[in-house]
């Protein structure tokens, strides 16, 4: 092992047991890193955060821009040797506040409360290389008219642009095979160098939208993150920070209480994984892509263990990180992460009043747009469940997730399936105060129903493996489903389940249809989710395992595009999943 590296290591040690490092005060730095994931362009709070795991509803405020702001704020007064950095999908898959804009809110405020770095996540690319090139650098989008608002809401026009520097070292062009955005960055603080390196998965080519990452490469994490290592190392930075969007999972609800926990050290994870290959000049490992929070110290490749965290999603949590350096070697003495949640209870914190004044004047303008009709219903399109647990509102999303993906260019879908946890309201067919006029169904409406900006994902899996997604619905099974998630299916799906059957065998293999033939357990089929549930959320582990996946357009995305083509759209009979004594 590296002198340096030994004497990191016990310095760690000593640290840990309370004893301190040999070096004086004054021959230290140091540096306060703040660190956020996955915020989404969440500008407004995202809504309550539990306390406990086991309480029975949120409580506690959380989030927004400006509050968020005044957190990162109140940390720098205390400390000039501060950075901000993000590890990824800052932007996309955002709400309509900035999705209408092409996320140029979620920049400029960013901007303003003093972000660093953000290394790219797989969101980052759902437009594409040259609008992620444009959110760097600034510009009027080149064909839509609700770019560049900045004379209505106080920002530069034409659009700024980041001030922050986005990094993605393992991100190539095909053509050059040179990265799209620098591989590192250094900053120096008090004459010491700290390297950041920022890498995404190497998988978001299969949860990306073709078109989006179309002439890129996207290369092993562990591998370019060590070669980045050394050439910072030849460059004189010796304290290494990775910014990964990759991560993990605890088996735990997130909670105030859990947010510091590593339950099950991320066992079997991808960040795990590559954790385990990272030489040993690497620091510390900011990650992301989960949504989940946990602070953890996993072994590298010689054994070593180094931090890792993640600071859930859509700005409710970040990290504060002290790393302590040795102000004549430059290397690292210490390093400490706690987990905070951004409280908007907290008297100690002024949100930013000039952001948020930035994000009333996007509100303002996102009214009218917002308030457009996209199509039409004859009826309430509910989140009603029926006997066999199918709801008219799921259907609908469901239709319109496999018309999106049939076609043998963007997945040939032959069915989809929706999470009921992702229907966030019902299609009402009375009028609401946008004055659109009964029946009439609004964007902002639809987007509300689908709020989380998924995108779809088309995978093979085979007939056996399609009666395993129907059983991990259920309660009792191998994937510990806490209560029955019941999916919705498109209309090509049929099935009947039984309530009194035991647990992994409550689904009758014989009556499960796919376009009105019964499932052959030995065939591949092309089946349709979202990104969500293709990652196994909602512990639908089996879909980890479908191949052949291409990503697909937005879920908000195919909804309109539904309701355009086929308005005016009757409630679905319920008559996909047929419920047994």
């Amino acid at each position: 092992m590296n002198p340096r590296h030994i004497a990191s290591a016990v310095a760690l040690i000593l640290a840990g047991c309370g004893i301190g490092h040999a070096t004086g005060t004054g021959n230290k730095v140091h540096l306060k890193i703040v660190a956020i994931n996955d915020f989404h362009g969440q500008l407004e709070s995202p809504g309550n955060f539990r306390n406990l795991p086991t309480d029975a509803s949120a409580t506690i405020p959380v989030g927004g821009i400006d509050w968020l702001a005044g957190s990162i704020a109140d940390l720098k007064a205390k400390n000039p040797n501060t950075v901000v950095v993000s590890a990824g999908d800052l932007i996309g898959a955002t709400p309509l506040l900035s999705a209408l804009f092409h996320d140029e809110p979620t920049i400029e405020t960013m901007n303003r409360a003093g972000l660093e770095i953000n290394a790219v996540g797989n969101h980052e690319f759902d437009e594409g290389k040259a609008e992620l090139l444009r959110m760097q650098n600034g510009g009027c989008h080149p064909t839509d008219p609700n770019s560049c608002q900045g004379a209505a809401v106080g920002t530069p026009v034409p659009f700024e642009g980041a001030a922050f520097q986005f990094l993605a070292a393992n991100v190539v062009e095909k053509a050059t095979r040179q990265t799209i955005f620098p591989a590192y960055t250094i900053k120096q603080y008090e004459g010491v160098k700290v390297g950041f390196i920022g890498v995404t998965l190497k998988e978001t080519p299969t949860i990306v939208t073709p078109s989006g990452v179309a002439g890129l490469k996207f290369k092993d994490e562990a591998h370019t993150i060590n070669q980045a290592s050394r050439e910072l190392l030849a460059q004189g930075a010796k304290a290494v920070v990775v910014l990964i969007h990759q991560g993990g999972t605890l088996p735990v609800t997130q909670a105030a209480a859990t947010i510091n926990t590593c339950d099950g050290n991320l066992d079997g994870s991808p960040i795990k994984s590559i954790v385990a290959g990272l030489n040993n000049r690497i620091d510390l490992v900011i990650s992301g892509h989960t949504h989940q929070a946990y602070n953890c110290r996993l072994p590298n490749r010689v054994g070593r263990s180094i931090p890792v965290t993640s600071a859930n999603s859509q700005g409710r949590v970040y990290t504060d990180i002290d790393m302590v350096l040795n102000k004549t070697s430059g290397n690292v003495i210490s390093v400490n992460a706690t987990n905070v949640v951004v409280d908007r209870r907290n008297a100690a914190i002024t949100p930013d009043a000039g952001i948020k004044q930035i994000v009333d004047g996007y509100k303002s303008l996102a009214g009218p747009i917002a308030n457009r009709t996209i199509g039409s219903i004859t009826a309430d399109l509910t989140r009603a469940n029926s006997a066999g647990g199918e709801n008219a509102m799921g259907d609908v999303i469901a239709d319109a997730q496999w018309e999106a993906t049939q076609a043998p260019g963007f997945g040939g879908a032959v069915a989809a399936f929706m999470n009921p946890g992702g229907v966030r309201a019902d299609l009402l067919f009375a009028g609401s105060a946008a004055g659109e006029g009964d029946g009439n169904v609004t964007f902002g409406e639809a987007f509300t129903v689908q709020p989380f900006g998924n995108s779809l994902v088309t995978l093979t899996l085979t007939g056996a493996q399609i009666e395993t997604l129907l059983e991990q619905q259920f309660t009792g099974c191998a994937n510990n489903q806490p209560f029955n998630r019941i999916l919705l299916p498109s209309a090509s799906v049929g099935y009947a389940w039984s309530a009194s059957g035991p647990a992994c065998d409550k689904v009758d293999p014989a009556s499960i249809k796919i376009g009105g033939v019964v499932v052959d357990p030995a065939a591949s089929y092309r089946i349709t989710v979202n990104s969500f549930l293709a990652d196994g959320g909602d512990n639908f582990s089996v879909l980890t395992q479908g191949t052949n996946r291409l990503g697909g357009a937005l879920d908000s995305d195919a909804l309109e595009a539904y309701f355009r083509a086929h308005s005016p759209i009757a409630p679905p009979t319920l008559d996909r999943i047929q419920p047994l004594p």
